[in-house]
């Protein structure tokens, strides 16, 4: 079925949308995504439909990019950036931190969980106090 959509753009036929409406096509397909499904750029071009199909890669991949720079500016509540890749808010508190252990990773979520925050705001805190009494 691409190779025939395929074909069809090589002789000329186009879905002649903008990358902007392309854009906000792929950021409401991610707003409707139920949480179990990937927010990657496959499960959003197939909901896309025909639009998706039709599109071009290189206009889908510019698209992507501002789509996943919206959702997670827009919908900070369900979405995040982790470096180029879109993740679900959830996936991201739960994740291990790169350079910190299991162990510390375990230690630092049950004490954030006692002082009421996450735990990238109480490395904050940390950072700050530690700071202040370094001067």
């Amino acid at each position: 079925m691409r190779s025939m959509f395929a074909g069809m753009r090589r002789a000329g036929f186009d879905t002649g949308v903008s990358l902007n409406k392309l854009t906000a096509a792929m950021t409401e397909a991610l707003l409707q995504l139920p949480p179990g499904l990937p927010p990657t750029k496959e499960v959003v071009v197939q909901c896309l439909g025909l639009l998706g199909q039709m599109s071009k890669t290189r206009d889908i991949n510019a698209a992507w990019n501002s789509a996943k720079r919206q959702a997670a500016r827009d919908r900070s509540d369900r979405f995040c950036l982790d470096g180029k890749v879109l993740r679900w808010t959830t996936e991201m508190e739960d994740r291990p931190r790169e350079k910190l252990s299991t162990a510390g990773h375990r230690k630092l979520a049950t004490l954030a969980a006692k002082e009421k925050m996450t735990p990238d705001q109480l490395l904050g805190e940390l950072i700050t106090t530690w700071r202040r009494k370094a001067r």
